[in-house]
């Protein structure tokens, strides 16, 4: 029992120090101006709206499945982390605890911290498109996968979500992405990428 508390500690103890690491030790002007805007709408949607865009012009009606299993990985992946997990753990925002220095970069907010809905929703959409569009784009695996991640991080430097909380997102995240993915194929069948190319 005590060799479990003492890994807890230790495991948010690194989790502190790894947050001011960033949130503090990273500041930078050029990251001030850059990595706020990573976590608005008006920066990611234009990327996916590219990628649904992409799968009609290549793909035609058959990319109706495509676009509807990608909502409900984006749709389902929000509501177990903001509803959830979030409202089960109910871990304080850094930025709300008045035992932790942070340097606010964004409007707090009220809502938990653990875990990252930015994460987990970025993660399961790179997750998801990753095991459909990736098996023949193959060039898209590591953007997609660096997007997420450079998303996610941006939510520990303007200061509103903890490393762990970005680490839960992510695990969660592409789980939930592999799932749809794998239901995606098998009750749809997954259309055949290539045979559409090949046509």
């Amino acid at each position: 029992m005590h060799s479990i508390l003492s890994l807890q500690m230790n495991l948010i103890n690194w989790d502190f120090q790894l947050f001011e690491a960033i949130n503090t030790g990273m500041s930078s002007l050029f990251l001030d101006a850059i990595l706020p805007w990573m976590r608005e709408p008006l920066f990611w949607f234009p990327l996916y709206t590219f990628i649904i865009a992409f799968a009609f012009f290549n793909y035609g009606k058959k990319a109706y499945w495509l676009v509807l299993f990608l909502g409900l990985t984006a749709g389902s992946s929000d509501m177990v982390s903001s509803r959830l997990v979030k409202k089960s753990i109910q871990r304080i925002r850094p930025c709300n605890d008045d035992k932790v220095m942070v340097i606010e970069r964004v409007r707090c907010g009220v809502g938990y911290s653990f875990t990252s809905t930015h994460a987990t929703n970025h993660f399961a959409v790179a997750s998801f498109l990753i095991a459909t569009l990736g098996v023949h784009h193959k060039r898209i695996k590591p953007w997609l996968w660096f997007w997420a991640a450079l998303i996610s991080f941006s939510q520990i430097y303007v200061g509103v979500h903890y490393p762990l909380d970005i680490l839960g997102g992510a695990v969660l995240g592409i789980s939930i992405g592999k799932l749809w993915a794998i239901w995606y194929h098998k009750y749809y069948g997954g259309f055949s990428f290539q045979k559409e190319i090949s046509v």
